[in-house]
């Protein structure tokens, strides 16, 4: 079952074209990982996704409603792209943790905002706390649930970050380098609890620079090069077979 589409996708900052006209599907249950070099595209692409940046052209749909759509401008509305974005859970490459809440407090506070704009925090307090509490068993944090952020390894306050996506339930959950600001000895805790979820069946876009990684998790894998994506498919035949001359010379960098 397709649970996204994007159609044609385009952004320019200042007179730098980042996305040329990016099109792909993503089916539900699915793990994508997109690769390539620094500067290609990918982060963008992300904050696209999430409206965290808005397209200059194109078209996004999330389980058969458009999103967005550039040539509408009824699907710009701020006040409907904060709505938009629960579709999305964004973790990024460095942690971004209040240092003044718990982990469990962090973990805890958006959807403690969401329901107090909606009047409905006193009645679903208890069981978003019973979440969160299963949730840290489940990234094998349970015993650092009320520490804070500095009382943290960087491994491990990346795992709350991925908590504190989770608990919004979203469709798609993104990663955006989630290794990248890691010591080597900490980056294998986090792909553990990222492997895991993609055996759970967890629906993810995940932007990475461990190809290994890339081509044992994930069900689907795009190269960007430049903007565009050069070339995508099964990733152990893209990593095996590489049909195109630019991706070759990328993962020669890695295999060779």
């Amino acid at each position: 079952m397709k649970i996204l589409e994007v159609k044609n996708l385009r952004k320019t900052f200042a007179r730098t074209e980042v996305l040329k006209g990016i099109d792909f599907t993503l089916e539900k249950g699915t793990a994508l990982s997109i690769i390539g070099s620094s500067g290609s595209g990918k982060t963008t692409l992300l904050r696209c996704l999430n409206f965290l940046e808005t397209p200059d052209e194109g078209a996004i749909t999330v389980n058969g409603e458009t999103l967005l759509d550039c040539s509408d401008p009824s699907t710009l509305n701020e006040k409907q792209i904060r709505q938009k974005r629960l579709h999305f859970g964004l973790v990024f490459q460095s942690f971004n943790l209040f240092p003044q809440y718990t982990a469990i407090q962090n973990i805890v506070l958006a959807p403690r905002l969401l329901a107090k704009e909606n009047h409905t925090w006193d009645k679903i307090k208890n069981d978003v706390y019973e979440e969160a509490v299963e949730i840290f068993r489940n990234i094998g944090l349970y015993d650092r649930m009320e520490n804070y952020p500095h009382q943290l390894s960087g491994g491990q306050q990346q795992r709350v970050a991925i908590a504190r996506a989770l608990i919004m339930h979203p469709d798609i959950l993104c990663f955006d380098e989630p290794t990248s600001a890691l010591d080597p000895e900490l980056t294998g805790e986090v792909l553990k609890v990222i492997r895991k979820l993609s055996e759970q069946k967890t629906t993810m876009i995940i932007v990475t620079h461990e190809m290994e990684f890339a081509r044992d998790v994930s069900d689907h894998v795009i190269f960007m090069d430049n903007g565009v994506i050069c070339e995508q498919g099964d990733p152990h035949e893209v990593f095996s077979n590489p049909k195109e001359e630019r991706t070759k010379q990328f993962l020669g960098k890695y295999i060779g």
